[in-house]
């Protein structure tokens, strides 16, 4: 049989101890009501801005656009066929945008 030792236990929970990340990471997530014609309403993204990218819980990337006071309409960038009523989506922070060069003077 093994025999553990007191000071054993009490060196490996102090490195466990020292390994803990205490990074907290906090993720606005909401639930998807409705989804058709490339629009999904969404619950639950309380703190999403106008043009926001959000993200679905199968990857497709949405901008949130129509911001009411108990969902928000997003605009999906992708086909979204996996998409389903109580599907979850994040905000990633991140303002819908595209990169401009002296190219692309005059072309707007």
């Amino acid at each position: 049989m093994v025999t553990i030792h007191a000071d054993e236990i009490s060196k490996i929970i102090r490195e466990r101890i020292e390994q803990y990340n205490t990074e907290v990471k906090i993720v606005n997530t909401g639930t998807v009501l409705q989804v058709g014609d490339g629009i999904a309403r969404i619950y639950g993204l309380d703190e999403v801005m106008a043009g926001e990218l959000v993200e679905f819980e199968e990857g497709t990337i949405g901008i949130a656009l129509n911001l009411e006071s108990n969902n928000v309409g997003v605009v999906l960038m992708g086909d979204g066929l996996m998409i389903q009523e109580g599907s979850s989506v994040k905000a990633t922070g991140r303002i819908a945008q595209i990169p401009v060069s002296e190219a692309y003077l005059g072309r707007v």
